[in-house]
């Protein structure tokens, strides 16, 4: 059931990041490269058959110029709750802690190819890594 409803808050997720980009006019390759990745990884998102991590979704809140609850803006009691759930917090508490914003802060102050490693071990080490 958690699985379900985690799906259909990356939906959510996808939607609104399409929403934004469309409304300021940028093609997925124009928000790709502003976030340094391929405009691959922004279609992904948006058909929601990757997640967003926390660090990307604030990437992407200051690209599109949006607060990071943007993103979750429309989703219903339930599915916040379920969200909470899921990673032991709500969404603005994890944001909001010091730790993740000294994460996130030093994340980008590396170049793009350290960012992408620095991510892949992250996931190898949480055994997210895709083959």
């Amino acid at each position: 059931m958690v699985g379900d409803s985690m799906d259909e808050i990356d939906i959510h997720l996808g939607r609104r990041l399409r929403r934004r980009r469309r409304l300021l006019g940028l093609t997925q390759q124009e928000l790709a490269h502003a976030c340094g990745v391929r405009f691959q990884q922004i279609q992904k998102y948006e058909c929601a058959a990757n997640r967003m991590s926390a660090a990307r979704l604030w990437q992407l809140a200051e690209v599109l110029e949006v607060p990071v609850s943007y993103f979750y803006e429309g989703l219903t009691r339930d599915q916040r709750e379920s969200l909470e759930r899921e990673t032991g917090s709500s969404s603005t508490e994890t944001l909001a802690s010091k730790e993740t914003q000294d994460l996130i802060h030093a994340y980008y102050q590396l170049g793009e190819r350290p960012r992408r490693r620095l991510l892949d071990l992250a996931k190898a080490m949480n055994g997210e890594i895709e083959a």
